[in-house]
Order: C-alpha cells, then structure tokens, then sequence
C-alpha cells in the first residue's frame, strides 16, 4: 500500500479509518483518495483496504 507515493504496510482489513488513526490524521481535517476515487468522509469507516491500494491524503491548514 501507499500513502502520498511512500510505501507503508498495515494489518489486512483495516478500515481507512483505523490507517488514518494509525497514521496520526485527524480525519475531521483531511481529505483522502482511494485508487483514484475519493472517499466520502461518512464512508472512512466502512472502507476496507488492500496491500494494492494507492492513497492521498491532503490535510487541510487554517491559518490567515
């Protein structure tokens, strides 16, 4: 699997959420693609995912 071109492994049938927890985001402040589709934020916990899975995640910042 990887996440923003860097290769990670993870335990087989993590949810994307679980991965985000995992990987310390905070998914109230990400936006994540899966495979080239993106994911619904109400759909993080319900997706399961694979050792071929390509993700990106962009983090979003406030600041002025």
């Amino acid at each position: 699997m990887q996440i923003n071109g860097q290769p990670i492994s993870t335990a087989a049938g993590s949810t994307l959420s679980q991965l985000l927890a995992q990987q310390g985001f905070d998914v109230a402040r990400v936006a994540v693609e899966l495979n080239g589709k993106i994911i619904c934020r109400s759909d993080f916990s319900k997706v399961q995912l694979a050792d071929s899975d390509t993700i990106e995640i962009v983090q979003f910042v406030g600041g002025g």
